[in-house]
């Protein structure tokens, strides 16, 4: 572990970023658990102020929430926090080494506490697993509860009729049997009551019985749509769906399986 130097933030001094770091306790499938003190809050109240930060799994990898929830838990007993909160028989779960929890809260190590949650700001990146590590390459996200199976997940990635999905349910909804699907050309009207997502993952589109035929963006509008609808007027018969993404669309056709099974 790189060893964190032990600094201090000066009374209504506001700390310089490069001086504010976290120590990563553990995690699990939904959750990263941090500290950036472990000095008790008062005498009388040995405990420690611990940070929750919400992780989403999703089809393009795991995805660090922009909220962090404070709990207090107390100095004796933070070992056995961790280890309950992050239970060895979880197959997600990771924790710190305990002697360097020990060795830190034996010098009562202490750090300002950062403003976001990366790479940089992490002292021990390396106790931490290699998909965790790459989410902290990037920005934090703000993280919902999909609205029908409750899992975590991205805001607006996926919304269909109001509600909130994972990328999951979404792919099962819209691109299912009963999703928007299309005959023929689409009109302009048509283009602008698409469903729309941050992205279409081919993997789960095949498991609904879609198939990924063209994927367009970073061109004029115009040009996508006559693309589009090209594709759309060369097999006019199969039912076909155009996905608005923040870049541009994804067109999806039904696959033969799915046409197959449908067949009397």
């Amino acid at each position: 572990m790189r060893s964190p130097e032990l600094k201090a933030a000066k009374p209504g001094v506001r700390s310089d970023e490069s001086e504010c770091r976290a120590f990563i306790l553990g995690g699990s499938a939904t959750t990263l658990a941090f500290v950036s003190s472990f000095r008790a809050e008062s005498a009388k109240h040995a405990v420690i102020v611990t940070r929750l930060v919400p992780l989403a799994q999703t089809p393009i990898g795991v995805v660090v929430g922009d909220t962090w929830q404070s709990v207090t838990v107390a100095s004796a007993s933070l070992l056995d926090w961790v280890d309950q909160t992050f239970p060895g028989d979880d197959e997600h779960a990771f924790v710190a080494p305990p002697r360097e929890i020990e060795l830190l809260a034996r010098v009562r190590w202490h750090a300002p506490m950062p403003e976001h949650l990366n790479e940089g700001t992490v002292v021990n990146i390396e106790d931490v697993p290699e998909d965790v590590a790459e989410a902290l390459l990037h920005d934090a996200e703000p993280i919902v509860q999909c609205a029908a199976c409750r899992r975590l997940c991205v805001r607006d990635h996926f919304v269909w009729k109001e509600r909130q999905l994972c990328a999951w349910d979404y792919h099962q909804t819209v691109l299912g049997k009963r999703g928007p699907w299309h005959g023929g050309p689409y009109e302009n009207r048509h283009f602008e009551t698409l469903p729309t997502a941050a992205y279409i993952a081919p993997a789960l589109a095949a498991d609904t019985g879609a198939d990924v035929i063209l994927a367009v963006g970073g061109i004029e509008d115009a040009v996508a749509r006559e693309a589009i609808n090209a594709l759309l007027s060369a097999d006019a018969q199969r039912p076909h769906m155009a996905v608005r993404t923040p870049d541009g669309y994804t067109l999806l056709r039904e696959s033969d399986g799915r046409k197959q099974q449908s067949a009397p």
